[in-house]
């Protein structure tokens, strides 16, 4: 692989990329490790992809078991931090159509959704991916792509509506190409 090539590659791909790992990790380090892994397994192995059109869905297919494989360490192996993080500490999405806060909302609610589901739901509505590129990215039926989109709306929705009964109006927030009406 020559090297414009492979800095095309990561000039492409590497926000989407990012953001993925970061909605999967939620944290800024982690999510910049696993983006950066999942180029460094490109600049040994993507040489084997004949079909260069396909390196989004190979890059996110890695990324995504690259996270799976340090979740499973992580299990084993927890790690325990000295001290709270304090909030200044909190990464944060520079995104100035969007209110920040707003980000935070639905990535906190992300994250309440069970583990199993935040992959296709973040691969699907926050980074434009199809259903059959989402399963060839999980490695999972069609079917259960769709039925994992549809558990994790299902949950984000309740989140969502538990906090609006909270709240004295119904709000919409608006995610880039994720709507979810808290007013159902």
């Amino acid at each position: 692989m020559e090297p414009n090539e492979f800095e095309q590659i990561v000039s492409e791909h590497y926000e989407s990329l990012y953001r993925f790992a970061f909605s999967l990790t939620r944290a800024e380090a982690d999510a910049q490790d696993l983006t950066q892994q999942a180029f460094y397994v490109w600049a040994n192995k993507g040489h084997q992809l004949r079909d260069r059109s396909k390196a989004k869905s190979w890059l996110f297919t890695t990324l995504h078991r690259e996270f799976l494989k340090g979740s499973r360490r992580q299990r084993r192996f927890p790690h325990y931090s000295i001290e709270d993080a304090r909030p200044d500490e909190l990464p944060t999405l520079a995104d100035d159509s969007a209110d920040q806060s707003e980000h935070a909302r639905v990535l906190n609610a992300l994250a309440q959704v069970d583990q199993v589901y935040q992959p296709a739901v973040v691969l699907f509505y926050l980074q434009d991916s199809s259903y059959l590129e989402i399963a060839r990215i999980l490695q999972i039926p069609l079917g259960t792509v769709k039925s994992r989109i549809a558990r994790g709306l299902r949950q984000l929705r309740r989140r969502f509506l538990s906090e609006s009964e909270h709240s004295p109006a119904p709000r919409k927030f608006h995610e880039p190409d994720l709507i979810v009406t808290l007013a159902s």
